[in-house]
């Protein structure tokens, strides 16, 4: 009984020891473009320097979507800012249903992808000038992760080369250091994807799942897609993880879609694979990367990376 009684108090102990990530929601606005940039923060607990994820969310999203990620991150040490892009956010739900349509369509303009990296790179501005967080961030490990219409975000601020009137729109933020892409899809209406990404070349985690399809009116892309992102990407350093099923939203906050069961596997999955990339690639450390497709075999369809043994289902 007694022991029992040392083992509870050590557990609490251990709990006091080990605070939960402080969460904060800022409202930034962008006076150039006169534009809002509403973002969460996760701060991890930890009085050294800091890695940091950016993160840009899918078409209707918002700041508090992916936040099993941005939770995850930050109780590992690794500070999450969750964008939240006011052309292609959750507003898009709201209003006349028979405009909603219309609407979608718009948000998946070019002029709001790039409005949207140039929110990332303004939301990077601004934490990394702030007083309290900005000299705490090791500027070294940055790197920036999205899904769905938030990779093709940060595949642009990656080194993604788009052209237009014979002119190579410049996108890149230097800043990046690495890339976690979630669905990714093709630049729609582009026929030379290899000519758009093979310019990306820093390390890219690319994540999908068999049944990954993205449908939005006027916009159809096949889970075959995602594949061809992470084959046409120029980098040496590229892994490349398919879940057998799921859904094109199974990466996003919302449950059981995808399946019931199999939902919060991936997440999980997703969550440990996502910080095991950035472990590899901000601290040379390589060992959960290795590991983690044994321990996540049953759930794969196909597992591509440098260094680490394939599993396939």
């Amino acid at each position: 009984m007694f022991r029992w009684i040392l083992f509870s108090t050590a557990l609490f102990l251990a709990g006091l020891a080990r605070a939960e990530p402080a969460t904060r929601e800022l409202d930034w606005f962008d006076e150039t473009r006169q534009r809002a940039v509403p973002v969460r923060l996760y701060w991890p607990d930890s009085a050294k320097l800091v890695p940091l994820v950016v993160f840009s969310h899918g078409i209707g999203g918002s700041r508090r979507g992916y936040s099993y990620l941005g939770e995850h991150f930050a109780a590992n040490g690794i500070a999450s800012l969750h964008l939240q892009h006011v052309g292609s956010d959750r507003s898009l739900w709201t209003g006349n249903v028979l405009s909603l349509v219309g609407r979608l369509q718009d948000a998946a303009q070019e002029r709001e992808a790039l409005e949207r990296v140039k929110d990332l790179s303004f939301a990077l501005d601004q934490l990394l000038g702030d007083e309290e967080f900005g000299k705490r961030i090791d500027r070294q490990r940055i790197a920036a992760a999205g899904h769905s219409y938030g990779a093709n975000t940060v595949m642009l601020a990656a080194g993604a080369s788009v052209r237009r009137g014979g002119r190579r729109l410049e996108m890149r933020d230097p800043r990046v250091k690495a890339a976690v892409l979630l669905s990714a899809p093709p630049f729609y209406g582009e026929a030379d994807l290899k000519a758009i990404l093979q310019s990306i070349t820093l390390p890219t985690l690319h994540v999908t799942a068999t049944e990954d399809v993205i449908r939005i009116p006027g916009f159809y892309s096949p889970a075959s897609d995602r594949v061809a992102v992470f084959e046409a990407v120029g980098s040496a350093l590229k892994t490349l993880a398919v879940f057998e099923g799921g859904s094109h939203s199974i990466f996003t906050n919302r449950g059981g879609t995808g399946g019931v069961e199999l939902n919060p596997k991936v997440k999980a999955a997703t969550k440990e694979l996502a910080l095991a990339f950035l472990q590899r690639v901000f601290e040379g450390k390589g060992e959960a990367l290795q590991l983690w497709p044994e321990t996540y075999r049953p759930l794969l369809a196909r597992w591509t990376s440098p260094g680490t043994a394939a599993a396939v289902r």
